[in-house]
């Protein structure tokens, strides 16, 4: 039992060391390394988290994932970074940018671990993200979508002031997503 409690330690938690380029209130934003395997393997090979994106997935596909979320970040300055609470290093999952499906724009998305639901984290890390997003990056305009089923992730890009624009083909699915924008000449202080 002591051996499964710090294993589940380690991959709940972030290394004490680890840098924040980012905070909010309760959240901070790292990078990816390759030593967060465990934690990427905890979040995106959970069903319960997965299940609306083509998941779960086998450790060797989210191996594949983490390295391009790592190469990502140095081509282009992003990536699905991962947060943590800043409270005791709690790993609570990631939020952040990455190319569409037409390479056009920058999509937004975010993926909470399971025992971090419902507590304002998405909303909160979201707003860090597109705050960072429209400012130190430049972007001028973002893209999410969600699953059909999602309702949590429709009423959170609602409140954030995305806009509806399409039903679009996501393939890993098969399913056709909602999809919305936001401008940054639509939100107040960007």
């Amino acid at each position: 039992m002591r051996g499964q409690a710090s294993y589940y330690a380690r991959v709940t938690t972030a290394n004490e060391s680890r840098p924040y380029f980012l905070r909010s209130a309760r959240l901070g934003f790292g990078t990816w390394s390759p030593e967060d395997l465990d934690l990427a393997v905890a979040l995106w090979g959970d069903l319960r988290v997965t299940r609306l994106i083509g998941g779960p997935f086998p450790e060797d596909q989210i191996r594949d994932r983490l390295a391009e979320e790592i190469a990502r970040q140095r081509s282009t300055g992003f990536q699905y970074w991962p947060i943590f609470r800043l409270q005791d290093g709690a790993h609570v999952g990631c939020c952040g940018l990455r190319p569409d499906a037409t390479g056009d724009a920058l999509e937004l998305g975010a993926h909470l671990r399971f025992e971090h639901w419902g507590r304002g984290y998405a909303s909160e890390a979201a707003r860090a993200a597109i705050a960072h997003a429209f400012g130190a990056l430049g972007i001028r305009q973002l893209v999410a979508g969600h699953h059909p089923e999602n309702q949590a992730s429709r009423q959170l890009l609602e409140r954030l002031g995305f806009r509806y624009l399409s039903d679009d083909l996501y393939p890993p699915t098969g399913l056709h997503h909602r999809t919305y924008l936001l401008r940054r000449d639509d939100v107040d202080g960007c």
